[in-house]
């Protein structure tokens, strides 16, 4: 999750023409490596950020009881116990990283498939692979730099991997500034991605006037591919294009949620299709003073994608996932349970998930580290199991 409306608009505008996207990751990561240190810091209670925007339905009010997690697929009590982190940063002579972070994670092919962000010293962002049999093996399984990869050697961050059906291809997308995607016919191969192009020609007005997007997640039903975005400054968009147009066509973002305090609803959004129901989940990243300042994962349930979305876990004291809720065999080796992907019941395009047997590989770190430089943070990967 990198945070493109921190650079000034001439150069996010750069970012969203096609041929700015082969700039070096270093002169990017330079740009960002002092202004993502605030990341951490919510804007003041009340604030708003930006022009008024075009906006979807916002979901308000109480839970009413048919909008249960027991009757969304999902049990009445989440809780989870977490391993300690099972995937860190493993550097080499190019590479020295401090993090891995912002998993994608499929089983196919009877192994898991991991795409992740990485964090070199210095702020410099971009992709590894890695790839095992059993969890057992997380931990030794060799990671693959992805700037060895045609058109990666930039910044690139914040993946989401999945196979698109109707085209029978895989899809891997990201932020490279704007939303960006590669195919490939096997995910299992990090170095045959086609090289990135964007979903969209230009920046949508409404992310210029509202400051930036990231952290891009795409979910698709019968007849819609969605394509689900933050701001950091409170707000969760939602854009839309026909499954028979897919990858293009995406048109004008709206807002599908907002709160006057960023924290609330900050990044790293997933949404997922609860099998054996016509329920859909949100989850998304939050800290405020219930979390004291942690992260944690908010939820929502919807009946389409197009919502309106209802809230479910509302607060750090009782989050979809977060210190709260979370147990740790031994000493906890993280308070914050952040950007992270649900375990799948497959790896298509409808993103879904059994609601019973619930699995979420998700980053940390250590509490005792200093955090005032985001660049600097040691995230590190773990696995949540519902309990």
């Amino acid at each position: 999750m990198l945070f493109a409306y921190f650079l000034d608009e001439k150069t996010r505008m750069a970012m969203s023409e096609p041929r700015a996207w082969v700039a070096r990751r270093i002169a990017v990561a330079s740009v960002l490596a002092t202004a993502l240190a605030s990341c951490l810091r919510p804007a003041s209670r009340g604030s708003t950020a930006g022009a008024s925007p075009a906006t979807a339905p916002v979901a308000q009010g109480a839970i009413p009881a048919s909008a249960s997690p027991v009757s969304a697929g999902l049990p009445d009590k989440i809780a989870w116990s977490s391993t300690g982190p099972i995937i860190a940063p493993v550097s080499d002579a190019k590479h020295d990283l401090v993090a891995i972070k912002d998993p994608t994670v499929v089983r196919y092919n009877d192994r898991w498939h991991i795409y992740a962000s990485s964090v070199a010293r210095g702020g410099v962002y971009g992709l590894v692979y890695l790839s095992f049999a059993d969890w057992s093996e997380a931990s030794q399984a060799p990671l693959y730099t992805m700037d060895q990869t045609r058109g990666f050697d930039t910044y690139v961050a914040a993946p989401e991997l999945f196979y698109f059906t109707p085209q029978k291809t895989w899809y891997l997308v990201f932020q490279s500034g704007p939303p960006m995607f590669a195919t490939a016919d096997d995910p299992g191969d990090p170095t045959k991605w086609t090289s990135p192009a964007p979903f969209f020609a230009k920046t949508p007005r409404i992310v210029d006037q509202n400051g930036g997007w990231l952290d891009f997640w795409v979910i698709c039903d019968t007849e819609l591919c969605h394509l689900f975005f933050s701001n950091d400054k409170g707000r969760w968009y939602r854009s839309t294009t026909p499954v028979a147009q897919f990858p293009y066509g995406f048109g004008d973002p709206v807002v599908v949620l907002e709160d006057a305090e960023a924290g609330r609803i900050f990044e790293a959004s997933n949404v997922y299709k609860i099998n054996g129901t016509n329920k859909y989940l949100a989850l998304i990243e939050a800290f405020d003073k219930s979390s004291n300042g942690r992260r944690y994962f908010r939820s929502w349930i919807a009946d389409s994608l197009e919502g309106p979305w209802t809230p479910v876990h509302e607060s750090g004291a009782s989050p979809f996932a977060g210190k709260q809720n979370v147990t740790f065999d031994g000493a906890a080796w993280t308070d914050d349970v952040s950007h992270g992907e649900m375990i799948r019941a497959g790896y298509d395009e409808t993103m879904a998930i059994d609601g019973s047997k619930l699995q979420y590989l998700y980053q940390g770190f250590d509490p005792a580290k200093n955090a005032s430089d985001y660049n600097s943070i040691p995230w590190r990967l773990g696995l949540l199991t519902l309990r």
